[in-house]
């Protein structure tokens, strides 16, 4: 194990604190503003903090990217330490987090920021694959170049019960939204280097439509069963969430499923009820 690497990550990632634990893995939040308010995702603000907030005003807050000089406060001691980083971000399509990290990386020795391509799940996916790589003995460097090329192997996706999110956030008009909900339409979303395209679209009622998703995305003969996420937004059944984690280890033996609950980042664009599977192909 190469004990000079750290391993970081903003908190789009969605990791759990368990995994962040058993990966060691340190994490950086980005910025939740309501207002005149700011709060840290995940450490001041909860995603069931911003669907009552909805509740309550229809108002969603805003997400900021994390500034060079918090990434630059964040590394510093790190490499005061001793460590080399390798520090994984949001797509650099959705957050300026990338580009950040970069401007204070270009101030410090050892640090070595990596664009995942990817947000939420994906993300992690790219973190652990990361871990796995330190723990093998591997330099910052040669992750690095691993990694580049390990994200385009990785699928991340999801399927959202409502636009209303999407469109009070400016990614979707009101007259889509509006479209959508009333003919019961659920888009599915993936990234596709690094921005959000609408994949296909289902119809019906969000039982049927994760089980349809869930059997589309893994159809395929290449896949990668060390590890595949089960990631949501909340507010869905977790009797529902455990027979969908069921359903993915019918179709594919994944030696690991966990379930993960979106932070704030993701909750406050895709809304309540969206799901995804996030893996990765050989």
């Amino acid at each position: 194990m190469n004990q000079t690497v750290m391993i970081t990550a903003d908190s789009a990632c969605d990791l759990t604190a368990e995994l962040l634990a058993r990966y060691r893995v340190k994490r950086i939040p980005l910025t939740i503003t309501e207002g005149e308010r700011s709060y840290r995702d995940g450490e001041d603000l909860t995603p069931d903090d911003i669907y009552d907030l909805y509740d309550r005003q229809h108002v969603l807050p805003k997400t900021s990217a994390i500034s060079p000089q918090e990434f630059t406060d964040f590394f510093s001691p790190l490499v005061k330490s001793g460590c080399q980083v390798v520090h994984i971000d949001i797509s650099s399509a959705c957050s300026a987090c990338y580009q950040n990290a970069c401007i204070a990386a270009g101030e410090l020795d050892g640090v070595y920021p990596v664009d995942s391509l990817h947000l939420t799940a994906g993300q992690g996916l790219l973190v652990i694959e990361a871990c796995r790589l330190r723990d093998e003995g591997l330099s910052a460097p040669e992750i690095v170049q691993r990694l580049l090329a390990y994200r385009e192997k990785i699928s991340t996706s999801f399927v959202v019960d409502t636009l209303e999110f999407l469109w009070k956030g400016g990614r979707c008009s009101g007259l889509t939204a509006l479209g959508a909900n009333l003919l019961q339409v659920r888009p599915c979303l993936e990234l596709r280097e690094g921005e959000i395209k609408v994949a296909r679209k289902y119809r019906g009622a969000m039982s049927k439509v994760y089980v349809q998703y869930i059997r589309d995305q893994l159809s395929r003969e290449d896949l990668d069963t060390r590890l595949a996420v089960l990631v949501h937004s909340g507010r869905i059944d977790p009797v529902v969430l455990e027979q969908l984690r069921q359903e993915i280890l019918t179709i594919a033996p994944f030696a690991e499923v966990p379930v993960i609950r979106a932070g704030c980042t993701i909750t406050s664009h895709c809304g309540p009820g969206a799901m995804g599977v996030i893996f990765a192909v050989k």
